[in-house]
């Protein structure tokens, strides 16, 4: 690590905190590539902004030079990710801050991407640039756990989303379940949606409730994520919101087997995995099935099945618990179906993030203890 009499830690500190800002708008919108912040600051004052694009380009670090012009020449950069050092669709950050003149280098964290991974800091090094490496970076990874867990393990992140009773009910006896969580809840789960890159359902969920699973934000509907349904038996009706809206909204039908040419027809993807021990499709494979083609971020919107399978394979990373103060009951719908625990030492357990009150209900952000 790099570091220089003119480093201003407490400066430094503040100008990543802003590059971060910056790379979380690009959550859910850029997959494959993460989602990355760059600011440029030239005597005491930001000359530049930029931040990952839809789709994955412009990179963070193209828009934010753009934006300074030949006044990048000096500048320090703030990047929250090591800049890229192949070629792509585009030319490398690092060459393209190299001969913007930028004097120094500000990065959060290394970028472990085979393609990358230490390249865009030597390249800057070679071309007398200073480089230092550390400032936000619990935060950067953080932002980019998605992007880091495809990478290392070829799987997207895993959040599950529970919205539920006091009881940990998802619904009445008689299947009641609108709505449960108030207006502040259930808008604050559209936001997750909108930072997610797919949202994935079981066939009973979308049987029963014929979800759209778009963001209904105002000013978010272009973030609604890709939708997925695990469906073993292709149950999935054809007019259904899922089928008919594909050619708006992706969808993507994860199926063992089966005809599946008339979702084909539709715009619907299909993918064929392998099937659990139960014959559905098995929680892993799926999530190496869209590993494999970009998703960094998904979201889990049940049911009960699909956040047992998950939760008993041990692959849920992230919950968000939204309750109600409302009970139930026994004979409601439970959130989670049961996985064959028989020891309390084998449960998944998750540390507590955050904890924030929405208008009566909560929400408890918790990560997986690993």
């Amino acid at each position: 690590m790099a570091t220089t009499k003119s480093s201003d830690a407490s400066l430094d500190k503040r100008h990543m905190a802003a590059a971060l800002a910056l790379a979380e708008r690009g959550l859910g919108a850029v997959w494959p590539n993460p989602a990355v912040g760059c600011v440029l600051v030239k005597d005491g004052r930001v000359i530049g902004r930029g931040w990952t694009q839809t789709g994955g380009r412009p990179h963070a670090e193209s828009e934010a030079l753009a934006r300074a012009g030949d006044a990048a020449k000096g500048a320090t950069a703030y990047v929250t990710l090591e800049p890229c050092a192949h070629h792509g669709e585009t030319g490398p950050c690092a060459e393209a801050l190299a001969k913007a003149g930028i004097a120094r280098l500000v990065a959060a964290m290394a970028d472990p991407d085979p393609r990358v991974s230490g390249r865009g800091f030597a390249h800057l090094k070679t071309a007398g640039i200073e480089v230092l490496i550390g400032p936000g970076g619990d935060q950067a990874a953080r932002l980019n756990a998605g992007f880091l867990r495809r990478v290392e393990s070829g799987r997207p992140l895993v959040t599950l989303k529970l919205a539920t009773s006091l009881d940990g009910r998802i619904a009445t006896a008689s299947g009641e379940s609108k709505w449960i969580t108030g207006d502040l809840s259930r808008a604050r789960g559209h936001l997750l949606r909108a930072q997610h890159d797919a949202i994935l359902v079981g066939s009973g969920t979308a049987l029963t409730d014929d979800p759209g699973l778009t963001c209904r934000l105002p000013g978010l509907a272009p973030r609604s994520p890709l939708r997925v349904v695990m469906d073993g038996r292709l149950r999935l009706p054809l007019g259904h919101q899922l089928v008919t809206g594909a050619h708006d909204v992706p969808t993507w039908l994860v199926t063992t087997s089966g005809s599946a040419k008339d979702y084909i027809a539709a715009g619907v993807e299909v993918i064929t995995v392998a099937p659990d021990e139960s014959g559905h499709p098995d929680a892993l494979a799926t999530l190496e099935a869209l590993g494999a083609r970009g998703i960094t971020r998904l979201l889990i919107e049940g049911g009960a099945h699909v956040s047992a399978a998950f939760l008993g394979a041990g692959l849920v990373d992230r919950l968000a618990c939204f309750r109600a103060a409302n009970m139930i009951g026994g004979d409601g719908a439970p959130a989670v179906e049961s996985f064959a625990l028989d020891r309390l030492d084998a449960a998944p357990a998750f540390v507590r993030q955050a904890l924030h009150e929405l208008d009566g209900d909560v929400l408890e952000s918790l990560d997986a203890l690993i």
